[in-house]
């Protein structure tokens, strides 16, 4: 019933699926779309503002409870998800580089900087448990300055929370954390 409803609000066609035999429930979702004007990992450019959308950290804390067999809140990214597409629709035109956050802040900043080809100045440190927290259904995404005051109207207007973290600079951004992937 949840994958007829999210594809009927998101006018997606249902064209197949796969079944296999396991433990545990595996459910594994592959997307074809196409657009006339993608957002690429490749467009971060020097100077550019950094920012993720949201908060950071929770998913990471509620992995953590559900493999030690706890309850999370109903509110948890896991159960509820939401997406904010048309947010991040109507901020397309003042970006220049974007992807979801679902490895990670920071391993996310790892695939900007090598597409890109530049490094990241911090204004602030940023603790590991959010830099590392995967399947955020968050978006990381970089901009020129003069677009700030734009992409913030917009953000209000959706009630997104803005997190701008760093800049873009010459150079190159790797991370010390460990990869959380099993």
């Amino acid at each position: 019933k949840g994958f007829k409803k999210a594809a009927k609000q998101f006018g997606i066609e249902i064209i197949g699926g796969d079944t296999i035999s396991n433990e545990k429930l595996d459910i594994s979702i592959t997307i074809i779309s196409k657009t006339t004007n993608p957002i690429y990992r490749k467009g971060v450019k020097k100077n550019d503002l950094v920012c993720y959308t949201g908060t950071l950290g929770h998913c990471k804390r509620d992995l953590k409870k559900l493999f030690e067999n706890k309850e999370i809140s109903k509110q948890s990214k896991f159960i509820k998800p939401k997406l904010n597409a048309d947010f991040f629709y109507e901020i397309v035109p003042f970006i220049n580089a974007s992807l979801d956050i679902s490895d990670g802040l920071f391993f996310e900043l790892e695939r900007l900087s090598k597409a890109s080809k530049v490094g990241f100045k911090f204004f602030h440190d940023i603790d590991d448990k959010i830099g590392t927290s995967g399947e955020e259904y968050e978006v990381l995404f970089t901009f020129d300055k003069r677009n700030k005051e734009k992409i913030e109207k917009i953000a209000l207007k959706h009630k997104i929370k803005l997190n701008i973290f760093a800049k873009a600079i010459k150079g190159k951004y790797t991370t010390d954390c460990k990869n959380h992937h099993f």
